[in-house]
């Protein structure tokens, strides 16, 4: 709320509370006073003539002050009303006319993986949550979020976007390095303790890819799967959206398990679509999308995930198949030994 009250108070207090006054005064190349200087006092002592430079008077630059600070706390008060603990798909219909297998209730920290042919859907169902649909799509459906209709005003808000998508055609075109970058999101979010954020999610990014990159690296030169590890790392911990979808991961040249396990643990709630039976038997549980709608919703059973860890093995394997032939290495195929271990080169 804005408050004259605000201009008696002094720097030190203010600028530990609202972080952000660093960058509004230093955009107007005015360095904050190391004493104890209160607010009013600091911007009367600054010449008129500073001032003029950016068609500011003293009495205009306090309103500013005040409503710049005014502004920030209530964009803080809307990222923690934007806590996503539920999000309920009300089922709707298919394409012909056919009604959904049930409703789907979404919560944190689970990972929902959605299967089916190309065409059938998959596309739909993601639109209808990043629109919160009112049964004013094509599939009919609604979106409840927390188990209420959501404020209108949300469908069109640019700040709040509930879904953020990872594709496998990921690239960057602007010409800073990943530490600018880092610090860019981080300081856009109003983080307050941007260098250990931007620390950490460097180091989960370079655990993702698998080689090596620095925080000097220009975000130009990452490779295809560096540049999906940053931004997975990324959404983790400086992304507000609560929902996160990853496509086609299994092409993404990144550690998959690891990628899932942080988004996971980060309390994010993850729509995966693929076609890797691997990669479908490690969520909670999996849509079955035909014809434009949900046809099925299995639970991942134990038997499954007994397959999966199967499959694990299967899918490592050929991956060091894969690394010793482009290490231009002769192999000695034993089939038995594909299955339970290490293929080993002669």
């Amino acid at each position: 709320m804005r408050s004259s009250a605000l201009l008696h108070q002094a720097l030190e207090a203010l600028v530990k509370e609202h972080p952000y006054l660093h960058d509004f005064f230093a955009a107007l190349d005015m360095d904050l006073p190391r004493d104890n200087s209160i607010l009013r006092e600091f911007i009367l002592s600054t010449p008129p003539e500073h001032l003029a430079r950016y068609s500011l008077t003293h009495e205009t630059l306090m309103e500013q002050v005040l409503d710049f600070i005014a502004g920030m706390v209530r964009f803080q008060a809307e990222e923690n009303e934007n806590n996503i603990r539920q999000v309920t798909i009300l089922a709707g219909h298919d394409k012909s006319g056919n009604k959904e297998a049930s409703d789907l209730v979404l919560c944190p920290g689970e990972v929902v993986c959605i299967v089916g042919p190309t065409g059938s859907g998959k596309s739909r169902l993601l639109a209808d949550i990043e629109c919160l649909a009112r049964a004013d799509t094509p599939s009919g459906r609604r979106i409840l979020l927390n188990g209420s209709l959501p404020d209108p005003a949300m469908r069109f808000s640019g700040e709040r976007q509930l879904v953020a998508q990872l594709s496998q055609n990921m690239n960057f075109v602007m010409d800073m390095t990943v530490e600018e970058f880092l610090n860019l999101h981080a300081e856009s979010r109003l983080i307050q303790d941007a260098p250990a954020r931007v620390r950490r999610i460097f180091e989960a990014a370079v655990g993702l890819a698998g080689e090596p990159f620095s925080l000097a690296t220009p975000v130009t030169a990452l490779s295809g799967g560096q540049s999906r590890a940053l931004m997975i790392a990324d959404v983790a911990f400086l992304s507000a959206s609560p929902i996160v979808l990853i496509d086609e991961i299994e092409n993404a040249g990144v550690d998959r398990r690891k990628a899932l396990a942080l988004l996971i643990r980060e309390e994010k709630i993850v729509l995966m679509a693929t076609h890797d039976p691997m990669l479908a038997l490690s969520g909670h549980r999996r849509i079955v999308i035909r014809n434009g709608g949900m046809v099925r919703i299995i639970q991942t059973s134990e038997a499954e995930k007994r397959a999966a860890a199967r499959l694990e093995v299967l899918d490592q394997n050929l991956g060091r198949l894969r690394d010793d032939l482009r290490q231009g290495r002769s192999l000695v195929f034993d089939p038995e030994h594909f299955l339970t271990g290490r293929p080993n080169p002669s």
